[in-house]
């Protein structure tokens, strides 16, 4: 989820009315306002407002002058998205406050299902994560996807997020649609202090996909060594897929040598097949891997 802010002008008034909020002049802003020939509330053809643009600039006094010369707060733009949720995009926290202060809503939704809350928490901003929730935004919200706050905080890596997140009631375990956790995405970007965080706080390390795929398996598949001792602390069994394949098999199929003798220093069995009754080492053409390999079988035979 991303948004950018673009905007197009109607007429010469509002260009510089939309061209003093971005760049932050406050006296420009003031005497075209004043001059009774524009209002506050101009938009362009998307439905952008000059609040918006002084919102995601961070101009605190361009946005309250816009605010007390009648700009409405809650305005949504083409996308759904809303002055506050360009602030928080950007992580401006006294533009935040003040938008509070003059009646914001948290509640209003981007087409995607995005908002103030769960922006902020994918770009990691802590600060205004923090004003949201004080001021009531939903930790259990979801965009149409299914992705959460913690979600998206995982995805990001964005740890102090997560422990706010969680401190305010987000449950760890929520999926997106299609089965992916927070635990899986942390571990597939290669999050590992996300990943202790999660699993300390209970996140269920074998819960699996659609696809059937697990943290553990996709972090051999990445190669993501530090994220795979983190989680075979937490269960030092290695476990199998929906069709058979184990971590061993995925790292294998990478040619993750050093992965490869992580998971077989925690006891994986080299001798197990998949579901096509492959073994680890008919997946591979690695000379060094096969040696590894079947110095193992037969150190175990």
């Amino acid at each position: 989820m991303s948004f950018k802010l673009h905007f197009k002008k109607e007429t010469p008034l509002a260009n510089a009315v939309f061209w003093a909020a971005r760049k932050g002049n406050l006296a420009l802003l003031q005497l075209l306002l004043n001059s009774g020939r524009v209002d506050a509330d101009c938009r362009d053809s998307y439905g952008t407002t000059a609040l918006m643009v002084a919102s995601y600039g961070g101009h605190y006094e361009c946005g309250k002058e816009l605010i007390v010369q009648g700009a409405d707060i809650n305005y949504q733009r083409e996308t759904g998205s809303t002055a506050l949720f360009f602030a928080s995009q950007q992580g401006h926290c006294d533009v935040v406050k003040l938008l509070f202060e003059f009646g914001a809503s948290t509640e209003l939704q981007t087409k995607d299902g995005g908002t103030a809350l769960t922006v902020a928490s994918q770009y990691g901003h802590s600060m205004v994560v923090d004003i949201l929730l004080k001021n009531g935004a939903n930790v259990h919200e979801r965009l149409n996807d299914g992705a959460t706050p913690l979600f998206l905080a995982a995805q990001g890596g964005h740890v102090t997020v997560i422990r706010q997140l969680l401190a305010s009631g987000a449950k760890v375990n929520q999926a997106r649609e299609d089965g992916t956790a927070p635990l899986w995405m942390a571990a597939q970007m290669d999050h590992t202090e996300v990943v202790k965080v999660l699993l300390l706080r209970g996140a269920d390390r074998d819960a699996d996909r659609v696809d059937g795929s697990t943290a553990l398996f996709k972090a051999a598949l990445k190669g993501h060594n530090n994220v795979i001792e983190e989680l075979l602390k937490f269960s030092p069994t290695l476990g199998l897929l929906k069709n058979g394949s184990t971590p061993l098999h995925a790292a294998v199929m990478s040619g993750n040598l050093q992965t490869i003798l992580l998971l077989l220093g925690a006891n994986a069995d080299p001798t197990l097949p998949n579901e096509h009754n492959e073994l680890p080492s008919h997946l591979t053409k690695n000379d060094r891997i096969l040696k590894v390999l079947r110095q193992k079988v037969n150190g175990d035979s």
